[in-house]
C-alpha cells in the first residue's frame, strides 16, 4: 500500500473513531438532559408526564402552603399566562419566597401538577447578599458634604 493510501486510511479511521465517540457520549447524555418549560408552554403543548424536566417561572403571591409534616410545601408557579401547581418535599433555598423566580427540577404528573425534587431560587439584578447589604448601609458608605 502506498504511503498516500495509508494516510487516507488512517484519517478515515480517526474520523470514524471521533464520530463513534461523539455518538456514544450523546446517547449517554440524552437521559441526563433536563428540558426547561414555562407554565405557558405546558398549557399550550401539555406536560411531558414522567420525564425529568425543569419548570421555571415566578412563585405566585399567596400560593405557598406549608404542609403539616413540616418539610413539604405546595405552591404555584406562573409566567403571567398560565399557572402550574407544584409540590416539593425538602429544604427550600433561602431566596425562595412569593413573587421571586424559581426553577423546579422534577416531573409532571398526569393531572398537570408538578412534583419537584430540587428547587433553585432565582434573584433579580438588584440582589445583594445580606452581608454586603449591611456593610453598604454602614458608616463607610455615608456621604458627607464638605463646607467650602
Amino acid at each position: 500500500m502506498k504511503p498516500k493510501h495509508q494516510r487516507l486510511t488512517l484519517a478515515l479511521l480517526a474520523v470514524a473513531a471521533v464520530l463513534g465517540a461523539s455518538g456514544l457520549a450523546l446517547s449517554a447524555l440524552k437521559d441526563q438532559a433536563a428540558f426547561f418549560y414555562a407554565p405557558g408552554d405546558v398549557a399550550k403543548a401539555g406536560p411531558p408526564v414522567g420525564r425529568a424536566v425543569r419548570l421555571g417561572g415566578m412563585v405566585q403571591q399567596g400560593s405557598i402552603a406549608k404542609q403539616p409534616d413540616g418539610v413539604s410545601i405546595r405552591f404555584v408557579v406562573t409566567d403571567g399566562t398560565a399557572t402550574v401547581p407544584v409540590s416539593f418535599r425538602g429544604v427550600t433555598p433561602d431566596l425562595f419566597r412569593e413573587g421571586s423566580g424559581v426553577v423546579a427540577e422534577g416531573m409532571f404528573n398526569a393531572d398537570r401538577s408538578f412534583t419537584a425534587s430540587n428547587l433553585l431560587a432565582k434573584h433579580d439584578e438588584r440582589y445583594m447578599p445580606p452581608q454586603v447589604a449591611k456593610t453598604e448601609a454602614g458608616p463607610m458608605h455615608e456621604t458627607k458634604t464638605l463646607a467650602p
